[in-house]
């Protein structure tokens, strides 16, 4: 729901918390080499448009193997998720896009909904010809991967979902009264901008957007890591209900974190979805699947 609209102000406390993050993880950011290399968003050699329903649509393509769609947040753009790109380009053959009325792609008349985003996604995966993809997004991102689960099943694997919402009610008063003041408070002349109509766009469409139904997820087959924070600007319950309605679903809470998690500490966010994407989905048993470690642990304790 939230990403690039919320700035400045939540990038200048992501900056901070940055720094103290890495100053108390052992791991460092990934790579880095690859970040200072390539200006991701605004790289010719791999930068790309083409059309879906009038608008054009950039996007770029890095590395080789199982193709994993990157998406990102509200307002934002493909540089946005630079260090995901970096992470997982080694392993993957990593597509991303930027949405409709953000980034470097094309203005589209009216308002704008995450269906026509998640169908822009999809058209991309046609034109790449591109076979089931896994698929990776955060905020905004996160609702647009699963509206492709509910919308364009077949063109997809796996799916991460960071930080999504179904409803504007799923986000936290604070975050929604946040929003709420930076629409009030743009200066009258910033508003017959192009950036200020593309910032308004973003804003209605946080305050009014999505308007998925809880029971929609469970024609959601592909296996999908739900990923939150415990101090995110989605609620807690909010996202429990995501969780519960998938019925191929695991739930990652990272700890002393917020919804900017995947910029402010990348080594401990990839390699999460990364082992996700990696493992083979097992649905657990919680009664079934604990009595068997159980009983394993009894046995190798009373040796």
């Amino acid at each position: 729901m939230f990403a690039k609209t919320l700035l400045p102000a939540l990038l200048a406390i992501a900056s901070v918390a940055s720094a103290q993050t890495q100053t108390q993880t052992a791991t460092p950011r990934q790579p880095p080499a690859l970040t200072e290399r390539v200006h991701y968003g605004a790289n010719a050699a791999a930068g790309h448009t083409f059309m879906h329903d009038g608008v054009s649509l950039y996007y770029e393509v890095y590395g080789s193997g199982q193709p994993l769609l990157l998406i990102h947040g509200n307002g934002g753009s493909i540089g946005e998720m630079s260090a995901q790109i970096a992470y997982f380009r080694r392993h993957y053959k990593v597509i991303a896009m930027d949405s409709r009325d953000q980034g470097r792609s094309g203005d589209s008349p009216g308002e704008i909904t995450y269906e026509a985003m998640a169908d822009d996604l999809a058209a991309l995966l046609d034109h790449l010809k591109t076979p089931k993809v896994d698929v990776l997004g955060w905020s905004d991102g996160g609702i647009e991967a699963l509206l492709l689960g509910i919308r364009h099943p077949e063109k997809v694997g796996k799916i991460a979902s960071m930080a999504a919402n179904l409803d504007p009610e799923g986000a936290h008063p604070e975050a929604i009264a946040l929003i709420q003041s930076m629409q009030t408070s743009m200066p009258a002349a910033k508003k017959d901008t192009p950036t200020g109509k593309r910032d308004l766009k973003m804003f209605n469409l946080m305050l009014k957007q999505p308007q998925i139904k809880p029971e929609a997820l469970e024609a959601i087959t592909a296996p999908t890591l739900v990923l939150a924070s415990d101090h995110d600007l989605i609620s807690d319950e909010h996202t429990l209900l995501i969780y519960h309605h998938l019925p191929n679903s695991q739930l990652c809470i990272f700890p002393n974190a917020t919804h900017m998690i995947p910029y402010d500490n990348p080594p401990l966010f990839d390699t999460t979805v990364d082992r996700f994407l990696r493992t083979p989905f097992v649905k657990k048993d919680r009664v079934k699947d604990a009595m068997t470690s159980y009983e394993a642990l009894k046995s190798s304790t009373t040796r």
